[in-house]
């Protein structure tokens, strides 16, 4: 089974970006779950999100304590030692973020981990997706996960764009396809 955590703040689109990328592994034929968490429901407020994939039926019905994969949409969310809470390190961190994977890597903290960064935020607002101070990064950032761990297909992520993202299916896929262009990671460490 793979877990996969999402990390953001209300407004920025984890609980779909969730769901999304559970439709497009579910359209390649794993069994799936996706769901999210709350704590105070309003924009800005930390929300997690979670999916599960296997190639078995899934009975498990609990949060995910231990990811293989950390997806975090907002870098500040990286100082909150409950991000990384359980987190298995040989999965991947995937970070909105303007630095590099090296800058990063140069905090204690995540001298550790495997890490990606994609300017999704940029992207998502190049697209005009959200508005300018508040981007919705999560069509940009799955296709730099779709990347970095090579999941999926493009072409999957994009038709779950497509069923799941009624407003500007174009420019959430364009979006994505950026992402997945763009972002960085160690290639001696994939």
């Amino acid at each position: 089974m793979i877990e996969i955590r999402f990390h953001g703040r209300g407004g920025q689109g984890a609980v779909i970006g969730g769901k999304i990328l559970a439709t497009a592994i579910f359209s390649e034929g794993s069994f799936v779950q996706a769901f999210p968490t709350f704590g105070v429901e309003r924009r800005g407020a930390p929300v997690a999100a979670f999916v599960r994939i296997d190639k078995e039926r899934i009975d498990l019905r609990s949060q995910i304590y231990a990811p293989d994969h950390l997806i975090i949409l907002d870098s500040t969310l990286l100082k909150n030692p409950a991000t990384f809470k359980g987190f298995k390190k040989e999965g991947w961190v995937l970070i909105n973020s303007k630095k590099s994977p090296e800058e990063l890597k140069a905090s204690p903290q995540m001298s550790e981990f495997k890490i990606a960064c994609v300017d999704a935020s940029g992207i998502a607002a190049r697209n005009r997706l959200g508005s300018q101070t508040s981007p919705i990064v999560n069509t940009a950032i799955l296709g730099a996960f779709c990347k970095i761990t090579e999941i999926c297909s493009m072409d999957s992520v994009s038709n779950a764009i497509r069923k799941g993202v009624p407003i500007k299916p174009d420019a959430n896929i364009k979006a994505a396809q950026e992402a997945y262009d763009e972002v960085l990671f160690q290639a001696n460490t994939k």
